[in-house]
């Protein structure tokens, strides 16, 4: 007897009393048995918030970044099993490859971006302040917050790791525990990697829980802190958005659901041209990774007129080289679909799209395979078809399998209006090597679509293709792929945070944000702060440099010894001429080149560096004459986790002899944590 799935519920292993067979997609042997009987779905949730939570939320965001660091690192340490795991589900070892170390890439991807794009604080400041009154004492600012509740993930069954992982990635970053409710007929691939996650020790308990089998009641125990992020059908998603907790209950629900992705071939393209290759192999990956069961895949092949018998026969070439089976066997290079009823689902999807749509390459109902049993396992023959005139079904009907349909256009405007029949997808390619073409077509996709790739023969090379969604990239897309964001980098994260308008003092916003505002207190030390430490130095510490005359000897020695002989500069009569100047005036570099000779503490300390100036604005001319002094304030102090240093962030505002700010902007320096006495 197959064993039975284990679910991961408040600490524990549990395991059902007993459970539905799941099969093996290439043989159609039992591989376990699923249920979710039993499970308590308010003790999870209870878990979640009171244990994982608050431990999560404990670490900064660079020491939730290094956690997923570890646990990348952790998991990529021995695959094996897990691929071995995934050849059951049909995928073939490339196919694997996209889920498993996607997913583990995913994490590494968070992980980074994490430590280079947050703080290493708990809050997340959204832009700069507002002022909010004119004497400077009431402003405003955003700022990003974890909320309190929990992540819960319902996913489809044909990324079983990817899927988990990144949904777990920007909820874990944001503070969020995560609850994993995975497809049936995968979902003991899903239980393997959870299992190595838990052992592992590396998350706070209550980070992950799983639930195999039946959600249950969870839903009902869900309120106004908690998310759902759910991967399926529009169908099931239609039914999760009408769940009172959804509808009264103010819990945030993401959708990634049905979607009829399309690749164009542009106009300008001819089969000679490299582009007509591109378009061709890049159809038929899509058709055939994960045997087209992929929400990204290629659904629609718009392609002119003049050319579609040509794309046809190109495509059904590359087809035929496509060797179905056993996924494990020598030669395979699309497996089986994840079970027979699956397969029953895309063959009564090609029946539809028949009624207006010719089969053109392979057959729905027939495969040769090799190493395996054709009925047994999963297996379908890749099919294309190609639609008649005004067909709609196409647009409708989505074919979650090795199927995709060639429609045809003949002018741009109407690939674009093919395009958007589709009503919404996840993503969309163009294949052209024409420049007015792309404009022209993205600007018709761009409302339709989450992400569009525009693919020529100067990107293929380094291109990931249609169907790969990307950490740093949003994964989602608008109407019936469901309205719903994944992915995106940080703005992954940020979705799953609470944005909050604070209005206060200047002092009580840098008490509260952690960095200085305009207007606060200054810290007027007798101590350079060039000489304090990361450990010494504190927001608000200010030094205010003494005067300097710039003369008309400097802006010429400048000019002559850098080059730049701009007339505002270098010629007195055009300079008079032009009225933001009314003569020569000095280089806004120069006047930032003599604000650093008056701020800087010549010896060596604890600032090892200077790494950059963000937001540099000149303000008001400098004139020959004019005196220049700084006031340089400590912003932003965030020591990096893993060095013996830190970033300082410094407030610069240059003056003139009027108090007129001349010219502002962040000095950033990494510091020396400690630095001898």
């Amino acid at each position: 007897m197959s064993p039975l799935l284990q679910s991961h519920a408040c600490g524990s292993w549990f395991t059902p009393s007993d459970g539905e067979p799941l099969l093996d997609a290439t043989t159609g042997e039992e591989v376990a048995r699923i249920s979710s009987r039993g499970l308590d779905f308010a003790a999870m949730t209870d878990h979640a918030r009171r244990v994982g939570g608050p431990a999560i939320r404990a670490l900064t965001f660079h020491e939730r970044a290094l956690k997923l660091k570890e646990l990348a690192k952790h998991l990529s340490a021995d695959k094996d099993d897990l691929y071995a795991l995934s050849l059951r589900t049909g995928a073939t070892p490339r196919d694997g490859m996209v889920d498993i170390d996607g997913g583990f890439g995913t994490l590494f991807s968070y992980a980074s971006k994490g430590t280079r794009e947050l703080p290493n604080d708990t809050i997340v400041l959204d832009g700069g302040h507002e002022a909010l009154g004119k004497g400077g004492t009431f402003v405003g600012q955003h700022v990003y917050t974890s909320r309190l509740g929990v992540a819960v993930q319902i996913n489809a069954f044909n990324f079983p790791v990817w899927g988990m992982l990144e949904k777990l990635a920007p909820a874990f970053l944001a503070g969020l525990p995560s609850i994993v409710k995975p497809a049936s007929q995968t979902a003991y691939l899903t239980q393997a990697v959870v299992r190595r996650i838990v052992d592992s020790g590396i998350l706070p308990e209550g980070s992950l829980q799983l639930i195999c089998g039946s959600a249950g009641d969870l839903l009902a125990h869900l309120g106004e802190q908690d998310s759902v992020a759910f991967t399926g059908s529009a169908h099931t998603a239609a039914i999760l958005r009408q769940h009172p907790s959804v509808m009264y209950g103010g819990v945030r629900l993401g959708v990634e659901a049905d979607s009829l992705n399309c690749s164009i071939l542009g106009p300008d393209v001819t089969v000679d041209d490299p582009e007509f290759d591109l378009f061709v192999k890049g159809v038929v990956t899509e058709m055939t990774v994960k045997a087209g069961q992929k929400c990204t895949a290629i659904r629609r092949a718009i392609v002119p007129s003049g050319i579609a018998d040509a794309v046809i026969e190109a495509l059904s070439t590359r087809l035929a080289k496509t060797t179905v089976g056993n996924p494990a066997s020598d030669g395979v290079r699309m497996g089986a679909l994840a079970s027979l009823a699956q397969r029953e689902e895309v063959r009564k999807a090609v029946e539809s799209l028949r009624a207006s749509a010719d089969v053109v390459y392979g057959d729905p109902d027939r495969v040769t395979v090799v190493g395996a049993d054709a009925e047994r396992g999963a297996f379908m023959s890749p099919v294309l078809l190609r639609a008649h005139e005004g067909a709609t079904e196409v647009h409708d009907v989505e074919p979650f399998g090795p199927v995709s349909t060639v429609i045809t256009y003949d002018s741009v405007d109407e690939a674009i209006e093919l395009a958007a029949h589709g009503r919404g997808s996840l993503v969309g390619s163009l294949v052209t090597h024409d420049p007015s073409v792309a404009r022209s077509v993205v600007l018709g996709l761009a409302p339709w679509h989450g992400r569009i790739l525009i693919l020529d023969r100067d990107d293929a090379g380094e291109s990931t293709g249609h169907g790969s969604p990307l950490p740093m990239l949003v994964h989602g897309g608008p109407g019936r792929a469901g309205g719903g964001e994944e992915l995106g980098g940080i703005r992954g994260v940020l979705h799953h945070m609470q944005r909050t308008a604070l209005q206060g003092s200047p002092d009580m916003i840098t008490a509260v944000s952690g960095r200085w505002t305009t207007g606060a207190t200054r810290n007027d030390d007798e101590v350079h702060p060039f000489r304090k430490s990361l450990a010494e130095l504190r927001v608000g510490d200010t030094i205010r440099s003494a005067t300097r005359e710039v003369s008309l000897a400097d802006i010429d020695h400048f000019a002559e010894f850098t080059g730049d002989t701009f007339y505002a500069h270098t010629d007195p009569e055009a300079a008079a001429a032009n009225p933001l100047f009314g003569g020569i005036v000095a280089h806004g570099y120069l006047v930032v080149s003599l604000a650093a000779g008056l701020f800087v503490e010549p010896n060596p300390g604890p600032v090892l560096a200077n790494f950059g100036v963000d937001n540099l604005r000149f303000r008001t001319p400098v004139k020959a004459g004019d005196t220049i002094a700084v006031t340089l304030t400590v912003k932003q102090v965030t020591p990096r986790t893993t060095a013996d240093y830190g970033e300082v962030r410094w407030d610069a505002v240059v003056t003139n002899q009027h108090e007129a700010p001349v010219a502002t902007y962040d000095v950033l320096t990494l510091v020396a944590k400690t630095w001898p006495t």
